[in-house]
């Protein structure tokens, strides 16, 4: 089993590495200048790249992937429900009550306020 492991992951290594090559070597280099502007990205930047962030929106973000895995999780339990019997059921109430409490967290701190 560990022999295969080590095949699979050098294989896809060798393969990759390859393929990088490959391509460096295929590929036309030509620089130019024109190159290097700004194409539907806007302006050209100015000032201080470093710019203060509100860190609110990574709060709501990581609530929002939270709640996200819990319904990934959720839709496929609620199908096979009926096979998967009372055990089943009982680890569903748990983990769902264990998001209730993070959610209830999550309210009472201020993490689902948008404006504070």
């Amino acid at each position: 089993m560990l022999i295969a492991l080590i095949v699979f992951v050098t294989v896809g290594v060798v393969f990759m590495g390859a393929t990088f090559l490959l391509s460096r070597l295929l590929r036309p280099h030509r620089p130019n200048p024109v190159k290097l502007q700004s194409y539907e990205c806007g302006p050209e930047p100015f000032g201080d790249a470093w710019r203060q962030m509100n860190l609110h929106y990574y709060v709501f973000a990581i609530l929002f992937v939270l709640f996200d895995v819990e319904a990934a999780f959720l839709f496929p339990v609620a199908l096979a429900l009926g096979r998967l019997g009372w055990f089943a059921f009982f680890e569903v109430l748990v983990f769902v009550g264990l998001l209730l409490i993070g959610w209830y967290y999550a309210k009472k701190v201020g993490g689902m306020e948008w404006e504070r």
